[in-house]
């Protein structure tokens, strides 16, 4: 077996047979695992992390009573108005009623998914082995992690870190 054939094998039996098609093309290597994922949006809809590749991703995982997060979020929102070519979500390590609840008092412009309780299993997955919030991970167009950020963003760390992802 050649070695593109045993990574679209091992990214299957990883991810779900279904998914390998839209998240490995020809001659690159299988996206990360995270991109196998489910989460509700705020309408309890169950969107697919999968649908992310392709494109940039800066991955936010918050909660409401998290007051780094609410600081950041300013910084994530403008980010998404200047940088249309990326991608950012938030992954809200909350419950909807509390999201929803916080999106009546703060204006947030870009896609929301809740994680709840979930949400930090994965981020300890992904190297926040504390678990603290915030937690930033950001993915290049191929779906592979390039560079992670535990704590609160700052301006020119997220524009820096940014340069490597587009």
């Amino acid at each position: 077996m050649n070695r593109r054939l045993f990574l679209h094998a091992s990214a299957a039996a990883l991810l779900g047979a279904g998914s390998v098609p839209r998240l490995a093309q020809a001659g690159m290597l299988p996206a990360d695992p995270v991109f196998g994922r489910r989460f509700d949006d705020l309408q309890g809809q169950s969107q697919a992390l999968s649908a992310y590749v392709g494109r940039p991703l800066v991955l936010n995982f918050w909660a409401s009573w998290c007051a780094p997060c609410v600081r950041e979020m300013p910084l994530l929102e403008d980010l998404h108005h200047r940088h249309p070519e990326v991608t950012i979500l938030g992954l809200a390590i909350d419950t909807r009623v509390n999201v929803q609840r916080f999106l009546q008092k703060i204006h947030v412009s870009y896609p929301l998914l809740l994680a709840g309780p979930q949400g930090i299993t994965l981020m300890r997955e992904l190297g926040n082995t504390g678990g603290g919030l915030p937690f930033t991970v950001m993915y290049n167009r191929q779906g592979r992690a390039s560079s992670t950020v535990i704590g609160e963003l700052k301006p020119d760390v997220l524009q820096a870190r940014l340069q490597q992802i587009l």
